[in-house]
Parts: structure tokens; C-alpha cells; sequence
């Protein structure tokens, strides 16, 4: 059962490693990047990141929806983490499950020129990502921690 899709380009940190596993009772946590599954230094950081008791698999995005798709991620308490605005939409639209997307940061780039918050930054390609994702009926909230209120988009 996935429990949350969460875009935050820092991937594991204190947030995601304490405060959403515990929020959600989640027992796997899965990166989904092209970009990390390549790059075996991020992979080790990030596995020393892994909250004790918490499984972490790491894949790119389709073969995180295959595995999502085939039902082998069914057993987990399953929380998502992807880099980025476009990793989101790409799961989305290739697992339909998918209903509900939280962003807690993006990283500043010189496409990305809208502000949504002090901590999410958006090119005008992300906001046409949001809007379709939003028209199928996935739910796109902003909040950093599950205290805090959620900010829909």
C-alpha cells in the first residue's frame, strides 16, 4: 500500500527519515530517480540515511513502476520519495494508484521562476504537470512535516 508520494530533492533527511516514516507507519521507503540509481555515492549516503527498521529500495522511475505495477511492493507500508516535480508526474501517469502527491521542496533553478512556498520552486512545465495531474483527480498539497497545514494546489 503506498502511503504517500513525497517530491523533496534532498531525498532522505531528518523529515522523511523520522518524522513521515513514523506519521505513516511505513516500513519501505522507495527512491525512485534515474539520477540516483546511477550515482553508487548517493546510493550509500543514502542508505546510511535509511531510519533502522525501515526497508529502502532505490530504482529509476519505470522500474519503480513496474515493481508498483506487478504487485511486489503490495506486502510494504510503501512511502515514495522523488526528486523532483517531473519524476512525480511520471510515476503518476504510469501507476494510477496514485492519488495523492505531497511536495515538500524543490531545488531553485533558473527555470523554475514561480515561488509556491519558501521551500517549492516551479517552472511553468512543472505548473502544467501539476494542473494535468490535478484534472485526473490526484490530490497536490505543499507542507513540509505532517504537522504542519497542508497548502493545496
Amino acid at each position: 500500500m503506498i502511503t504517500l508520494l513525497r517530491v523533496d530533492y534532498r531525498l532522505i533527511h531528518g523529515q522523511v527519515a523520522m518524522t513521515w516514516t513514523q506519521e505513516l507507519g511505513t516500513d519501505c521507503i522507495l527512491v525512485a530517480s534515474d539520477a540516483v540509481v546511477k550515482d553508487d555515492v548517493r546510493k550509500n549516503t543514502l542508505k546510511l540515511a535509511r531510519p533502522s527498521g525501515v526497508k529502502l529500495v532505490i530504482k529509476s522511475i519505470d522500474d519503480s513502476i513496474k515493481a508498483l505495477s506487478s504487485g511486489v511492493t503490495d506486502k510494504y507500508r510503501l512511502f515514495i520519495v522523488v526528486e523532483s516535480i517531473e519524476d512525480a508526474y511520471r510515476l503518476a501517469k504510469g501507476f494510477d494508484a496514485i492519488t495523492h502527491i505531497n511536495i515538500g521542496g524543490t531545488k531553485p533553478r533558473k527555470e523554475a521562476i514561480h515561488r509556491l512556498s519558501p521551500t517549492v520552486f516551479a517552472s511553468d512545465a512543472d505548473l502544467e504537470m501539476i494542473d494535468e495531474l490535478k484534472s485526473a483527480g490526484i490530490e497536490m498539497e505543499i507542507r513540509q512535516v505532517p504537522r504542519d497545514q497542508k497548502i493545496e494546489l
